[in-house]
């Protein structure tokens, strides 16, 4: 395989090789004629074919509010820099858009989930690398306003492309402009108003429509009134968003609420703003004890992005490795909540899941459909 890619002879199937940071660099130095493998190099109509996209494909009708499987992908993050080799210290994977490097690591990472979908007939979520890029991380690293608006657009302009290259009738693509939190998704740290959360929240957002996103989605959010703005910013600029809360060990939000009164809040703050709401960073077993068939609020639960780890917020913290869990084990979690709750039709990973953890969730989720 190495020869044949260095020759620049690539058969241009971008999963069948890790594109981590230092490869890519040898590969350069190696043969000054190294051509990407096909899949990857930007087309000359993408400009025009994203003036047309940005009229936002699924915005009035979100296929998976439809029901039917639909996948996403998983620890982008944490793929990126414990099994590929990059340096992002506070987790900033969209600095990677800056380069050419960086598009093709990104674009291979989403190829090898989006063909997973398609083998298994699944719809697919593509979420922007974005996550960390709001103004308060941004000055971090060094982003002004302007360069921030830059990145999200071309962040929801990569995910635009992937899509138009892979769908498919059996596998419809939503294209999501993803949200973090202001401070740690790990803690609460100093809460904002719902008022402040919307003001802090509404360029991004802004941005994300004006890009074509389909839809917004807000995840490891650790409290309810940063959650509230920013379904009230996507109300105000007409886009669908989702809301995805984190959870401790105890099935409680960092702050202190529990998921039902979280969703009921934001519900209520909005009248229902959220197309749908979700759970990420967490365990199965930190949060599958609260939930609970009887009560109403479960219907508004449609997703799951766990981590594979059973460790805590804090323990994954400290640990001095990456904890990947059991990834077949984590299938039939996913497989036994979806028993119970067939209406959770988004799934995918968070910290420390890759392609293995989603290939065995989709396994396992299809085989109890199929067996029900």
């Amino acid at each position: 395989m190495l020869k044949m890619i260095l020759s620049g002879h690539s058969k241009g199937d971008s999963t069948m090789f890790p594109l981590s940071r230092n490869f890519l660099k040898f590969a350069a130095h190696a043969n000054p004629a190294f051509s990407l493998p096909t899949a990857l190099v930007p087309t000359p109509q993408l400009k025009e074919r994203n003036t047309v996209a940005r009229q936002a494909k699924y915005r009035e009708r979100l296929p998976q509010l439809g029901g039917g499987l639909f996948l996403t992908d998983g620890g982008l993050e944490t793929t990126l820099i414990f099994r590929e080799g990059w340096e992002l210290p506070r987790f900033e994977a969209f600095v990677l858009l800056n380069d050419l490097i960086g598009r093709m690591v990104l674009r291979a990472y989403f190829d090898r989930y989006v063909l997973m979908a398609i083998e298994a007939g699944a719809g697919f979520i593509l979420e922007s690398p974005t996550w960390r890029a709001n103004s308060d991380w941004g000055k971090k690293l060094g982003y002004g306003a302007e360069a921030l608006q830059r990145i999200n657009r071309a962040a929801i302009e990569m995910m635009l492309d992937i899509r138009y290259r892979h769908e498919t009738s059996a596998s419809p693509m939503v294209v999501s402009g993803c949200i973090g939190p202001r401070g740690d998704g790990y803690a609460p740290g100093a809460l904002m108003r719902p008022d402040e959360a919307c003001d802090y929240h509404r360029p991004q957002v802004l941005t994300f429509r004006d890009a074509g996103a389909d839809l917004v989605s807000a995840f490891t959010m650790t409290n309810i009134g940063e959650a509230q703005g920013i379904a009230l910013a996507a109300k105000a600029a007409n886009m669908p968003c989702v809301i995805s809360f984190t959870v401790e060990t105890t099935g409680r939000l960092p702050a202190g609420e529990s998921l039902a009164e979280a969703i009921k809040c934001v519900d209520d703050a909005t009248d229902k703003g959220p197309a749908y709401y979700m759970i990420n960073c967490a365990h199965p077993t930190h949060f599958d004890h609260v939930l609970n068939a009887g009560e109403t609020w479960i219907k508004r639960l449609r997703g799951l992005r766990a981590n594979s780890s059973r460790m805590s917020h804090a323990e994954l913290d400290n640990a001095p490795e990456l904890d990947i869990g059991d990834p077949l084990e984590l299938g039939g979690q996913y497989a036994d909540l979806r028993r119970r709750f067939p209406h959770i039709n988004v799934l995918g990973g968070c910290c420390g899941t890759d392609h293995r953890h989603v290939d065995c969730i989709s396994t396992a989720c299809r085989g109890a459909a199929q067996a029900a």
